[in-house]
């Protein structure tokens, strides 16, 4: 049992930050993982042991209450045969209020001593929990961190063998953007006439529509009837 608290003391000791380095300089989480088996592990054991002592404790609190009862009525049961003139009887009844004192007395210490170690055990118990959640949580949390850091390399590894196979450099690079940028100027300029021959046409339908409007007004004004009038 001894053994088995010093394994407990020793995982609950453990360094948090000590963990998260020694997996950060491994990149693995492995390290953790161990942690976190042999805390399982022994807190399974734990377990077991603690509640075979939280037996044993419940028995011999039992025990003592059980002899400390029969005392106390054996010694009622004393002062009685004395009142009643009978000494032979009291003699044996506390012969034997002394045996069961001693027994009681024993129980008793066997009690206390077995209570302070299922004490100790549930202690253990509850501060190992704790240190195995925030290993847990950390365990996590590192392997996010992990994955993250993998993910960037692989992609920096892959941009890497694209310009490696397309033989893209900065000269290429920049010839291309130069092309792009180009094409771009030729497409804006297209766009441009385009936009410049509509508004001409625009303007050209507006400004005739605007000069027969002003001859029909004054076809009107002078009577001389529609367009065909003027011929």
């Amino acid at each position: 049992m001894a053994s088995l608290l010093q394994k407990i003391n020793t995982l609950i000791s453990a360094n948090v930050h000590a963990l998260v380095d020694s997996a950060l300089e491994a990149n693995s989480v492995k390290v953790m993982d161990e942690y976190i088996r042999q805390a399982e592990r022994n807190l399974d054991a734990l377990d077991d042991q603690a509640a075979t002592v939280g037996g044993t404790v419940k028995t011999l609190k039992r025990k003592y209450e059980e002899f400390a009862a029969a005392a106390e009525k054996l010694d009622r049961d004393i002062d009685t045969l004395l009142m009643r003139g009978k000494a032979d009887l009291a003699t044996a009844a506390q012969a034997e209020l002394n045996q069961k004192q001693s027994l009681a007395q024993e129980y008793y210490e066997q009690w206390q001593v077995q209570e302070k170690e299922y004490r100790r055990m549930l202690d253990a118990k509850l501060k190992l929990e704790t240190k195995l959640t925030t290993i847990k949580q950390e365990r996590e949390h590192l392997k996010a961190l992990l994955e993250l850091v993998e993910a960037k390399e692989m992609t920096t590894k892959a941009f890497r063998s694209l310009d490696d196979l397309a033989g893209v450099g900065d000269d290429d690079v920049q010839r291309l953007g130069e092309q792009i940028r180009a094409r771009l100027d030729r497409e804006e300029a297209r766009m441009e006439m385009a936009s410049t021959n509509l508004r001409e046409q625009i303007d050209e339908a507006i400004g005739m529509s605007e000069i027969e409007l002003q001859l029909e007004e004054r076809r009107q004004r002078l009577g001389l009837g529609g367009a065909s009038g003027s011929a």
